[in-house]
């Protein structure tokens, strides 16, 4: 039996390239070389159909580790609470006030860059405090 050795995130937004630019930022994610015989992706993207430019994106984690992000456009807009989201582990390994410190900071990082503050999720005994939050498409994700 086989087993799977990578795996990828995929998004479905209405502007893949601004919304992989923002988890770029988020996450310290590039944006990978393009095809051989392109000399950018914006060349790529001129070569295809019309009908089919600007509708993906995607991008890496330089260090390899992480899944690749790829960002497709789709039609419709969002409507419910996503059913699966990242959590960016911001405050791991911390507790209490540190962990507060923490995560407001990069909160406001992330709000510089587009997101949006949902709602803060204090501690409860059986989990750590987490800032619930939205990326500039409005999908959820937790700050944790």
């Amino acid at each position: 039996m086989a087993s799977v050795k990578q795996f990828q995130v995929t998004f479905d937004c209405a502007d893949p390239e601004r919304v992989a630019r923002f988890w770029c930022e988020v996450l310290g994610y590039v944006v990978p070389p393009p095809p051989p015989g392109f000399d950018s992706w914006t060349d790529f993207d001129r070569a295809l159909p019309p009908d089919r430019q600007g509708s993906a994106f995607a991008c890496v984690d330089p260090s390899g580790v992480g899944p690749r992000l790829f960002f497709q456009r789709v039609p419709e807009g969002k409507v419910v609470k996503n059913r699966v989201h990242l959590d960016v582990r911001a405050g791991t390994g911390l507790v209490g006030e540190e962990r507060l410190a923490t995560l407001e900071a990069e909160c406001a990082r992330l709000i510089a860059l587009g997101a949006v503050r949902v709602q803060l999720l204090s501690a409860d005994g059986f989990n750590e405090s987490c800032i619930v939050m939205q990326d500039v498409e409005g999908n959820e994700f937790c700050l944790d």
